[in-house]
């Protein structure tokens, strides 16, 4: 993940000479090896977290400006009823009824990727002590901000911005966010404002005071969700990353359940089954139904399950709860995209933040998870259709289906698998298989005589529009050992080159973790008899 609270210590010079200059959008920190947390492949994060929050302050400004017309609406209005009824009473009721019909509704939720999984949520409503006159500029909280790298950015690069706060525990990330924020010049001094705190006493003791709250912590962010509810306000956006991908995509799911209340389900849905998880654990913290005036805590639905699979006759593995409703909303999409196309310069990591909003504006937003092609034929032992033969068959047969932004070789689809089985079915009658024993899950499945014809025509739609104009939608990775990084402290040794890569240690090779692993090889060489 990205710069988050780290350890080290000694004593720091204020000399720039004596540190690396990092440059990374229109702000730059100085920074010692290993002195303070910082991931230069989370540019893709906090490009997209810039991306985010410009639409955001500008959908802000919007809502504010409806709600001024609104106001002048009812004051007009009211001064045209009969005189005996006072002005001001009438224009107060129908500020009332109108904040009323306002309500809360769900804006965006946002993530990515072969990067940690992202995510971002607005809800429009007119914050508390808002749309009163002058719209206050925004306030934002950097809740772990070690070198202050985001807060800077945020600072310096989005407009309407009023306030950064950047809070982090460790001293040593503390006084580098300080030299930083110095570093950056009078527009980083006037509004970025550095705190050593903890930063879920922080938030509890600042509720609602923040209309953006950002949580980018080293691994789970699950243990600051209660207090970062608080702090924003109604009406704000908390954007949170989760970095601990390897739990939430099920190497240990026991893990993943203790910290997000989930059981993950391992499959190639994984990183968007990680991506609902962690909204499902958000939505446990802030979720609540109001009911005149009073507060109901009621258990989901869900629908009655067959204990065995009525394709292949296996049991069903069992996983969740995740997060089943949309995780995009399309119109904060389309606008974030326009908007960064429209400013390209000014992203560091253009091409790889527009390939997924492009992929996320084409993936079918009322569908979750996916199923994996090249999946279904090693459950069949079979050939493996091209995509858009698959994608033409399942349009035919009247079924919507789209690509996914988290896996190049994922397909949504609204069909049902006892359909997707039938097209899979009707292929490998073209294209037959071997023999397999009468007791494999696709010996099973293809004992089964298709209901469904299948048609493999070419369907118009089997290629997305970004498809069709040729558009890059998924990136490799810019350079080598593209990734996480060791936690800020942690002392580099020769056993962190497959992370960091070989340059990284700078011959300061720790050689002592490699003598245990001198003498295995030495005890492993076979021995000679004279």
């Amino acid at each position: 993940m990205h710069e988050t609270g780290g350890g080290g210590g000694g004593t720091m010079s204020a000399d720039p000479q004596d540190y690396t200059i990092i440059k990374e959008g229109e702000a730059e920190i100085l920074m010692r090896k290993n002195e303070v947390f910082y991931n230069p492949s989370q540019v893709d994060n906090r490009d997209m977290s810039i991306a985010v929050l410009r639409t955001f302050i500008s959908k802000r400004k919007q809502e504010h400006e409806a709600y001024l017309l609104k106001r002048t609406k009812a004051a007009t209005k009211a001064s045209e009823k009969d005189s005996s009824e006072p002005a001001g009473e009438a224009a107060d009721e129908s500020l009332m009824n109108d904040e009323e019909a306002n309500g809360e509704c769900e804006v965006s939720e946002e993530a990515h990727q072969d990067e940690p999984c992202s995510i971002s949520k607005e809800s429009v409503k007119t914050p508390e002590g808002k749309g009163r006159g002058e719209l206050k500029p925004a306030r934002v909280l950097e809740a772990l901000a070690a070198s202050g790298l985001r807060s800077l950015r945020y600072a310096r690069e989005v407009e309407g911005i009023g306030q950064v706060v950047a809070v982090d525990n460790d001293k040593v990330s503390v006084e580098a966010c300080k030299r930083n924020i110095k570093f950056n010049g009078s527009v980083a001094c006037s509004k970025v404002e550095p705190h050593l705190a903890d930063a879920r006493v922080f938030m509890l003791t600042h509720p609602k005071e923040f209309d953006v709250v950002d949580l980018d912590p080293y691994g789970a962010p699950s243990v600051f969700l209660d207090s970062a509810v608080q702090s924003v306000v109604d009406g704000g956006m908390l954007m949170c990353t989760a970095t601990d991908m390897a739990v939430l995509c099920g190497s240990s799911g026991e893990v993943c359940y203790s910290k997000y209340g989930s059981y993950p389900s391992r499959g190639k849905y994984c990183h968007e089954m990680a991506l609902r998880i962690l909204l499902a654990c958000i939505e446990s913290k802030a979720h609540t139904l109001t009911k005149n005036n009073s507060v109901r805590y009621l258990p989901g639905f869900g629908p009655a399950v067959h204990q065995e699979c009525s394709d292949c006759g296996k049991k069903f593995n069992m996983g969740g709860p995740i997060w089943s409703a949309p995780i995009h909303d399309q119109e904060w999409v389309t606008s974030i995209l326009a908007d960064v196309k429209s400013m390209q310069d000014r992203y560091p990591a253009y091409a790889r933040i527009s390939a997924a909003l492009t992929n996320v504006s084409e993936e079918l937003p009322d569908v979750p998870l996916f199923v994996s092609l090249h999946s279904l034929c090693a459950t069949l032992k079979c050939t493996s259709p091209s995509a858009v033969i698959f994608r033409s068959a399942v349009i035919n047969a009247g079924y919507r289906i789209s690509g996914t932004h988290v896996n190049p070789l994922g397909l949504k689809s609204d069909a049902p698998m006892d359909v997707i089985w039938d097209i899979m079915r009707c292929w490998v009658k073209n294209h037959p298989v071997k023999a397999q024993p009468p007791d494999q899950p696709g010996s099973v499945i293809l004992a089964k005589e298709p209901v469904l014809q299948a048609n493999f025509a070419r369907a118009v739609a089997s290629l997305s529009k970004a498809q069709a104009k040729k558009v890059t939608r998924f990136l490799p990775n810019p350079e080598r050992h593209w990734g996480p990084k060791l936690r800020a402290g942690r002392k580099i040794t020769s056993k962190h080159i497959s992370l960091l890569g070989p340059q990284a240690l700078n011959g300061t090779v720790d050689h002592e973790d490699e003598e245990p692993t001198a003498k295995r090889q030495k005890a492993q060489e076979p021995s000679t008899n004279s």
